[in-house]
């Protein structure tokens, strides 16, 4: 926003609010937005997108990332939103399985991989994951996490069960407990990998997805073009143009593991 001439307390203010990985507060987050009259909402992921919607028709909703936008009712099309929402939506189905397959060859000899997934978000990822995990001749667990607390014993059944590494699935509740994932993968000693590479700048040890900063950047010109009059119904839904393999060298010699020269070479970022 500031590249594109805004300076916060001089022409723009920003009202920001976080759930804090508590996802039943997200709905009065959302309200609380539509009180205070902005101009403009953004948030990312399908509950807080979905609860921006059910909060107001009026007031214009960018959503940074979003999975199947089409899919889930969000919006009527990718050309034509249609309502007072539009975005980026970036098809995370179809990447769930290119997460399956660098584990496959990441991990020497791989063959059961742990599933996490959130129970509050659609289930066709999950659906995907499965599917693709099948084609690929993987053991898949799933495991379902419907909070916080699930997080830790999650870990600890992946680890008892002798699984050899975890697919941690999309979530804007996972996103907001990076940290978390990374201490837990840590302490019982799993390669995991993940949809974005926050998670990896937050010590996880791999990741594959689009680039958040990047859709950030391209977010902005969305709320540019909003706040100078035009309409979200009339603002096409992009999908993202850049995707990132990021790997944490660090992480992976303290599990012991030797990333394949084949990984690398593919890797966008490698944090040593």
């Amino acid at each position: 926003m500031r590249g594109l001439g805004y300076v916060e307390g001089q022409n723009i203010s920003y009202v920001r609010k976080s759930a804090q990985g508590q996802p039943d507060s997200i709905p009065a987050l959302a309200i609380e937005l539509v009180n205070l009259k902005v101009d403009v909402i953004v948030t990312a992921a399908s509950l807080p997108v979905r609860a921006a919607q059910q909060a107001t028709t009026a007031i214009p909703i960018v959503f940074l990332a979003l999975g199947d936008a089409v899919g889930d009712g969000f919006v009527k099309s990718l050309a034509s939103p249609g309502g007072n929402i539009t975005g980026q939506s970036f098809l995370d189905d179809e990447l769930t399985g290119k997460r399956l397959e660098i584990l496959r060859d990441a991990i020497l000899n791989i063959r059961t991989v742990a599933v996490f997934y959130d129970t509050n978000v659609p289930r066709s990822a999950l659906e995907e994951t499965e599917r693709v995990g099948r084609t690929l001749g993987l053991q898949l667990r799933a495991t379902p996490l419907p909070g916080i607390e699930a997080f830790e014993p999650a870990f600890q059944k992946a680890a008892a069960a002798r699984v050899d590494a975890v697919d941690v699935l999309s979530s804007a509740r996972f996103n907001g407990n990076r940290v978390r994932f990374a201490e837990l993968a840590a302490k019982y000693r799993l390669p995991a990998i993940y949809d974005n590479g926050e998670y990896v700048r937050s010590g996880c040890l791999m990741s594959y997805g689009p680039s958040f900063s990047d859709m950030g950047r391209r977010g902005a010109a969305y709320v540019d073009k909003i706040l100078k009059g035009a309409k979200p119904a009339d603002l096409p839904i992009e999908q993202p143009t850049k995707f990132e393999l990021v790997v944490n060298l660090k992480t992976a010699k303290a599990l012991g593991l030797t990333i394949p020269q084949l990984i690398l070479g593919r890797a966008d970022a490698v944090i040593e």
